[in-house]
């Protein structure tokens, strides 16, 4: 199944989730905001199953000085 993740094609497995597509893209722990088809994907939905030609965006905050 295709997606678009951050900009970019992506093929992912049928059944995949928010939470696989995060796991593949970021070894980030916290910090992590989603957006699927422009809108925001709380964590506790993460869960979610893609579909094809979905839409994600993953920001991972930095700190800096």
């Amino acid at each position: 199944m295709n997606v678009t993740v951050n900009g970019g094609d992506r093929e992912v497995a049928a059944g995949s989730t928010v939470a696989d597509v995060v796991r593949q893209t970021s070894s980030a722990a916290r910090g992590i905001a989603v957006a699927l088809n422009g809108e925001v994907v709380p964590r506790a939905d993460w869960s979610r199953r893609l579909s094809e030609a979905d839409r994600v965006e993953i920001l991972v905050a930095s700190q800096g000085g």
